[in-house]
């Protein structure tokens, strides 16, 4: 069922990028892997877009997209994937990889409230944002590896799985025919 509702929301994708009036996204379309569903393509997009749900910044689909492009990854599945980080898991994503990056650089975890104001960012900012980015991207990194494997050995299983049932279906049809 997951499979299905995946293979419509690619092959919508894909017809959007050949009737678009972009020539360039024309010959995007034609990347074997882009709006493709197979083991590399869909764990690779797992990887990227989880990786880049842990950027900070709001340039996560853009790197996503260029990431996607340059490595091969199914597109469409690796921008849904960037979602994990939406605004009910982004305020504890990044505390957690604040504090990471603040173990790590054995710098103390500021207490601090958010002002958007030049002079906050300009005398706070710089104490927030290394161990933020350094946690961010480690973490990012780690869950998007983590990520990768697990989509292959997932998809591994299943096509295991696959294999006996349908060993178990021809033996059972040939013990019938007899």
């Amino acid at each position: 069922m997951l499979k299905r509702f995946i293979k419509k929301l690619v092959s919508g994708a894909k017809e959007r990028f050949n009737k678009s009036d972009a020539h360039w996204l024309k010959s995007l379309s034609s990347h074997p892997n882009l709006f493709h569903l197979n083991r590399n393509s869909v764990s690779l997009a797992f990887g990227i877009g989880i990786f880049c749900a842990f950027i900070p910044l709001p340039i996560q689909t853009i790197a996503t997209v260029f990431l996607s492009l340059a490595i091969g990854a199914n597109l469409p599945l690796a921008l849904t994937v960037i979602w994990i980080s939406n605004p009910f898991t982004i305020p504890p994503m990044f505390f957690l990889t604040y504090k990471l990056g603040s173990i790590l650089l054995n710098s103390t975890i500021e207490d601090f409230n958010v002002e958007l104001n030049w002079q906050w960012f300009s005398n706070l900012g710089s104490d927030i944002l290394f161990p933020l980015f350094l946690g961010s991207f480690l973490c990012g990194i780690l869950f998007g590896l983590l990520g990768y494997f697990i989509v292959l050995m997932l998809w591994r299983w299943q096509i295991i799985s696959d294999w006996e049932t349908r060993r178990a279906e021809r033996k059972k049809k040939k013990v019938n025919r007899i």
